[in-house]
């Protein structure tokens, strides 16, 4: 499936970047040749309920180290998040939409907009959720209040998430 794609579309907060977002980007990755990766932006993450440790600068940098470090020279691009769907998703230029299994409805929402204004559908792609040790959902809330850290390892009480990048995963360990 490599490649399959010409542009691929993903997109979250990546406020602390954890397995679960190097996940999703491995499939994007691995099914497009070229990946636009929205970021929310400060006041849309917070108009959906997120407290933020990193702002939107913060973010987009540390994400593109993550994706220098994790996959190297690949070809993407970042857009900021006003609201779910950036304008590049709306264009027939992007060809497929890569999810998590939480998000996965906006694929749906998404080829309904594109329908009304005559667009060809994408192609939706879920990636699985990544759990950590207790079976729960590995999530940037989670690692912000010391519960994990971003492999999904438990925490004792009163030790701290290590600042360290989070490891290398790659596509065949989902």
């Amino acid at each position: 499936m490599a490649g399959k794609f010409l542009i691929v579309a993903t997109g979250g907060t990546f406020d602390e970047i954890h397995v679960g977002h190097i996940a999703l980007l491995a499939k994007a990755f691995q099914v497009g040749k070229k990946v636009i990766i929205g970021v929310s932006s400060d006041k849309f993450a917070a108009n959906k309920g997120k407290k933020l440790k990193h702002n939107f600068e913060t973010r987009i940098a540390n994400l593109k180290k993550m994706i220098k470090k994790e996959f190297g020279n690949v070809n993407y691009e970042i857009a900021k998040l006003d609201g779910d769907f950036g304008p590049a998703v709306i264009t027939s230029d992007v060809e497929a939409l890569v999810t998590s299994t939480e998000t996965q409805s906006k694929g749906k929402l998404l080829n309904e907009m594109r329908a009304k204004i005559g667009v060809k559908p994408v192609t939706v792609i879920t990636v699985e959720l990544v759990k950590a040790e207790d079976g729960s959902t590995i999530s940037s809330t989670r690692i912000r209040i010391g519960e994990i850290d971003r492999q999904g390892r438990l925490l004792l009480p009163g030790r701290r998430s290590s600042k360290d990048s989070p490891p290398r995963i790659t596509a065949g360990e989902r």
